[in-house]
């Protein structure tokens, strides 16, 4: 199980060091100013305030007394998120407080930026000597307490992604599914390899029985009172394609399979955490999509929870499969609110890129609440239509569903059409994430990222109201 990290601002003393945040425009001002006795220096290094840039100020006995940030044009700001954060990578251990004209947004963005920047995967690297990082007062007017929960949750989604499959199947996930619900106090429920048989998740067991790791539906229930709401997250802690084998390019990346049920888990962290009033559900299916004697087989038709028939025409579409059962599961308790979060498709990712979480519902006033918190949250969505014309295209004709139809076309819509026939009742999002920076940027390291998490937490208010 994925070790927790913990975040903390720093109270600010004598000993806490200014860091200017300076925009290009404010570089005169500040020369004159504040910033006079280290004119010459900022001009001799060429400090020219783009963003991310540092320089650190020398004080009268050798040391550090400071340091200036560049927060760049308004451009470079919009083209790269946390981009304060490169500054923070050069500052030497110590407090810090952020000197400058930054309105609350701003501000709000740069903390997140440097909690995020705090975050490291060291689970197997035990013998390298932890740096000692800066810490940051928090800015006036910020709720710190919200900003540690946000970087908490994230790092226990990152951490969850980035460790390999040995060490992170289902037993391993349901332990950090349990140890979280522990710490919040809240109930829970798990069903195991036939058991899921035996109480109607055919589709669940039918991808996880090829492996010898069970696979397993894993239930929480946090809140007495308020709206319900309700996240499924897809559980794939491997796939290796079934009996429709990846190639190995395709596979190498698929311990992030369960990048669903990670963001679920982080999201569901900074609720429980905040104390929110709603009466929260998570379900996570959780399996390995592994080639045995007992693989599903392509042509295979299998009867779901909710009694729809599904032709398997590729067993390497299974998370749509574990996911039907566990959203039919989700609809007999009536949320107000369902949102499920998946890796689900390679379609998605040429879509939007792997910094968008696209997501799909018919509601608009979710929409509009999300598009609201994914601002606030500085964590970007984008929206794709549950398009009804293409409904047609996931039906086969020899059964109710095809979980993989030869259309070429608009994957992950079908695939988010084929969700939403297992929906029926409540308000319903879908998130088609992909769960995985493929290369460093400030405040997200290569590996797994959450997305939409904060965004949904933003934007619950709003999505709540019934």
């Amino acid at each position: 199980m994925p070790s927790a990290q913990t975040f903390a601002f720093a109270n600010r003393s004598p000993a806490t060091r200014p860091l200017h945040v300076l925009r290009p425009e404010d570089m005169a001002a500040f020369l004159a100013g504040a910033g006079a006795p280290w004119a010459g220096w900022l001009t001799a290094t060429g400090f020219e305030a783009g963003l991310g840039e540092l320089r650190l100020l020398p004080g009268k006995d050798g040391g550090v007394a400071g340091a200036v940030a560049g927060y760049g044009s308004a451009q470079a700001r919009r083209r790269l998120r946390f981009g304060l954060a490169k500054a923070v990578a050069g500052l030497p251990g110590g407090d810090w407080v952020l000197e400058g004209a930054l309105d609350p947004s701003e501000k709000t963005e740069a903390a997140l930026a440097w909690l995020f920047s705090g975050y490291r995967f060291d689970r197997y690297r035990p013998g390298r000597k932890a740096a000692t990082l800066p810490r940051l007062v928090c800015p006036e007017g910020l709720d710190a307490a919200r900003l540690i929960s946000m970087a908490e949750a994230e790092a226990l989604t990152r951490d969850l992604i980035n460790t390999p499959a040995e060490d992170m199947g289902p037993e391993e996930l349901e332990a950090a599914f349990l140890a979280l619900a522990g710490e919040f106090g809240a109930e829970t429920q798990v069903i195991r390899g036939d058991d899921l048989l035996a109480q109607n998740f055919p589709m669940i067991h039918a991808v996880g029985r090829a492996s010898p790791r069970a696979p397993r539906l894993l239930d929480l229930h946090w809140g007495k009172k308020g709206p319900k709401l309700t996240l499924v997250g897809k559980g794939v802690c491997f796939d290796t394609g079934g009996l429709n084998l990846k190639p190995s390019t395709g596979m190498s990346l698929m311990k992030k399979d369960m990048g669903g049920a990670a963001t679920v888990m982080g999201l569901a962290r900074m609720i429980m955490g905040l104390g929110l009033a709603v009466q929260l559900r998570v379900l996570v299916p959780a399996v390995e999509n592994l080639v045995s004697g007992s693989s599903i087989k392509p042509k295979d038709i299998l009867t779901s929870r909710k009694g729809l028939t599904v032709e398997v025409n590729d067993t390497d579409a299974e998370g749509r499969l574990i996911l039907g059962d566990a959203l039919a599961y989700a609809c007999e308790g009536h949320p107000d609110v369902l949102i499920s979060m998946a890796t689900l498709t390679g379609a998605a990712r040429v879509a939007v890129g792997p910094d968008l979480a696209p997501y799909y519902t018919d509601d608009a006033g979710l929409s509009l609440a999300l598009e609201a918190g994914a601002k606030a949250g500085f964590d970007p969505v984008w929206r794709l239509p549950f398009h009804d014309a293409y409904d047609s295209v996931i039906e086969p004709g020899i059964a109710d569903l095809d979980n993989a139809p030869g259309y070429g076309f608009a994957g992950s819509i079908t695939a988010a059409l084929f969700l939403r026939r297992f929906v029926e009742g409540p308000r319903y999002m879908h998130f088609d994430i992909y769960g995985h920076t493929p290369t460093d940027q400030p405040a997200r390291p290569k590996g797994g990222v959450g997305q939409g998490a904060r965004a949904i937490l933003e934007g619950l208010p709003a999505m709540m109201k019934v």
